[in-house]
């Protein structure tokens, strides 16, 4: 059913003279989520300065250790690198030049498409990569249960931002 509104507003339904109802919005658990902010943060800040002490910018040491993830799988490409980074290309191109004039990466030219460029960790770079990744580890031994469990809680809590309803035990093992 059609009507005309006050202003002349053809409207699909008829203005109610009931208020609409209003969904509850969802309870959000902000404890919870600062929490997990905090601890994310917590353990960048840490990797941040590790980076750094070890001589390199902690957005270096990120693309040194995406270009060796990708080792095995796929070419550590510009655009992909780009993609994993989360930043813009030419930002990853800069940080690829820069490593690149301390020997810690290497470019070659695709065999298929000759335009597109794969980057390459050198010696130098894998080493100072390994001793930041052998540094992570560590920290998440340390600080990762914290973490983990603060994760846990975000995942585990329903859309009303209560802690879904556990299983019952004869529910769980049958």
């Amino acid at each position: 059913m059609r009507t005309m509104g006050y202003h002349g507003v053809i409207l699909s339904r008829p203005i109610s003279a009931r208020p609409a109802r209003r969904r509850a919005s969802p309870r959000v658990d902000y404890e919870t989520l600062a929490d997990l902010r905090y601890h994310i943060r917590r353990f960048l800040r840490i990797r941040e300065e590790a980076a750094r002490a070890a001589g390199v910018e902690p957005q270096q040491y990120v693309l040194l250790l995406q270009v060796k993830g990708f080792e095995g799988r796929r070419p550590a490409t510009i655009g992909a690198l780009t993609e994993r980074l989360q930043i813009r290309h030419h930002a990853t191109v800069q940080l690829v030049d820069r490593l690149a004039q301390r020997g810690m990466v290497r470019r070659r030219r695709a065999k298929l498409d000759r335009r597109g460029v794969i980057v390459e960790l050198t010696a130098r770079g894998e080493a100072v990569l390994r001793r930041l990744a052998l540094h992570s580890l560590a920290e998440l031994r340390t600080a990762g249960p914290a973490l983990a469990a603060t994760l846990t809680r975000v995942i585990e809590l329903d859309g009303t931002g209560r802690p879904r309803a556990q299983k019952s035990q004869e529910a769980r093992y049958s």
